[in-house]
């Protein structure tokens, strides 16, 4: 605030110019204190968004769920101020599909247990002296009976299998001798056996439990695997599935669409790097619906030759977040690039939580604030409440649907895009929204185009998701033998749990049958979706 001064003070002037010029110089003095002001605020509000983002990211929830069946009509102005038929359309049809008729609640009750489960019946009789009617003497006769069941379990059974190779040797010369020949083993002249090694497999790298914590399990029922133990056969198991994982990739590069993410590991005994540096495992997945393959692969490197390298001469869909590492690839095989509106998604929710709102519990009615993040994600909600209700739907009549509901909300969309895109500070969290969807934009609509494409990435990112929750536990790799070894035998087990196979169960029958095989023909009926179709249970 300007002190007020006397005319004594100020010295004023008797001139008329001079005084004009003097109250010009003031004002654009003021001028330039309220421009630096504004600066100030502005930075102080955009400090305050990050602080409020990284706390929330800190301490919030990770989940993106935005909000609940209840609070659906929170977005119902997503399409209002655009006014054209294929907006009021796209309204109708939306409104048609979330009408519910009336019902009453059921209460929830106990979930009975799997009929597949072994049963031991512990029966329950009266004491002798209690089969006596207590009115005539009578005894009393068994009529029937109250059965409840309980669930039990039995700690990891350990067992050992002893094999006796048989000798035999002729009864008259004593000189012919043969030895009964003994199946070959995943690992030779080793103490694993199949079962141990799936199961020591599927423990690390399915259900995130280091190694070191499978020592001490083993050592609480009596038997002792070292650690260097365990890990020398993760090693040596990840690579006898080689030619299995090199069959799988085949098989992804003949899908017509891949979708492919990365994320960091550490290794600490890697040529010319340091143990503190930072390398990548990428992962791929195909995007066959009956016979999926998910691929896991070490690289020291997050540049574009690593795609290359993966991709190899594969031309079709490409679905990716918005690194511009895979421009490379694209550009030099003639693919068709998507991006991933999960991503998009997550940038407007990101601009919800630095307003200071939890995205799970929005207010009734959006403060100004907010109010053009909740119109942006409420384009986006309607595009994934499209393909919530298709997702089950064949190819050609998701595409239909998108064509029919989704291409109009998309138009609307992007009329809004291109309106606000101007109104709104690139630097904040909701311009940095605004600018990723503007970006991508070309990449983020293509999944319209084809029924067979996903709207977003969550499948490849899903699939990711054990190794960055098990990478919280193990920390790092030893070696990149161990890391190479990890990411064939995460192929496998990603693979076959999304192929509807039981990871335990398929580790334990491959490493007992692909030391037997002898052709690529056999190799080729132990992959994840030859077995789903032959029933592995059955085998």
């Amino acid at each position: 605030m300007l002190a007020v001064m006397s005319d004594t003070t100020l010295n004023l002037p008797n001139d008329i110019d001079a005084l004009k010029a003097m109250v010009r110089n003031q004002a654009a003095a003021l001028a330039e204190q309220e421009a630096a002001l504004a600066h100030h605020n502005t930075t102080i509000e955009q400090l305050k968004e990050q602080v409020r983002l990284l706390l929330s990211q800190r301490f919030g929830r990770s989940s993106e769920r935005l909000v609940s069946d209840g609070q659906l009509g929170l977005f119902n102005e997503a399409e209002a101020g655009v006014n054209d038929e294929e907006a009021t359309a796209a309204e109708s049809s939306e409104t048609a599909t979330v009408a519910v008729t009336a019902h009453r609640r059921q209460r929830g009750g106990r979930r009975p247990l799997p009929e597949h489960l072994e049963r031991e019946d512990i029966v329950y009789e009266l004491a002798a002296s209690e089969r006596v009617c207590p009115h005539d003497g009578s005894a009393l006769e068994v009529i029937g009976e109250e059965t409840s069941e309980q669930l039990d379990i039995v700690p990891a059974s350990v067992r050992v299998l002893r094999h006796r190779r048989l000798k035999y040797a002729c009864p008259c010369c004593q000189q012919h001798v043969r030895t009964a020949t003994m199946p070959a083993q995943p690992i030779e002249k080793s103490q694993a056996s199949p079962g141990l090694l799936a199961y020591v497999a599927v423990s690390k790298y399915a259900d995130a439990l280091p190694l070191y914590r499978q020592t001490q399990m083993f050592d609480r029922i009596g038997v002792a695997l070292p650690r260097q133990t365990l890990s020398q056969w993760m090693i040596r198991s990840g690579e006898l599935v080689q030619p299995l994982v090199n069959l799988l990739r085949d098989r992804l590069l003949d899908s017509p669409y891949v979708q492919m993410d990365e994320t960091t590991v550490q290794v600490l005994k890697e040529p010319g790097k340091t143990a503190q540096s930072t390398s990548y495992l990428w992962v791929q997945r195909s995007g066959d619906a009956d016979k999926p393959v998910v691929l896991f692969d070490y690289d020291p490197s997050r540049s574009g030759s690593v795609p290359q390298r993966l991709l190899g001469e594969f031309s079709g869909y490409l679905q990716t977040d918005g690194y511009d590492g895979y421009n490379a690839v694209v550009s030099a095989n003639g693919i068709t690039q998507l991006n991933c509106f999960a991503h998009a998604r997550r940038r407007f929710t990101d601009a919800l939580k630095a307003a200071g709102l939890d995205p799970n519990k929005l207010p009734d009615k959006p403060p100004d604030k907010a109010r053009r993040t909740f119109k942006g994600l409420g384009f986006i909600r309607h595009l994934y409440a499209i393909e919530h209700r298709i997702r089950e739907h064949p190819p050609d009549q998701r595409y239909a649907v998108r064509q029919a509901e989704s291409v109009p909300v998309l138009k609307c969309l992007r009329a809004w895009l291109d309106d606000t895109l101007p109104k709104v500070l690139p630097k904040a969290p909701l311009g940095r929204a605004l600018a990723y969807l503007d970006k991508y934009w070309m990449g983020l609509v293509r999944y319209c185009d084809d029924g067979r494409l996903a709207i977003d990435n969550n499948l490849c990112e899903n699939a990711i998701r054990p190794f960055c929750v098990g990478r919280k536990n193990w920390l790092f790799s030893d070696t990149v033998q161990g890391a190479r070894a990890s990411a064939n035998l995460y192929s496998l087990i990603e693979t076959a749990k999304a192929n509807g196979l039981e990871p335990y169960a398929y580790l334990r029958y491959v490493f007992t049958e692909l030391p037997k095989a002898t052709s690529v023909e056999q190799i080729e009926a132990l992959l994840p979706y030859r077995l789903k179709e032959q029933n592995l249970d059955s085998t």
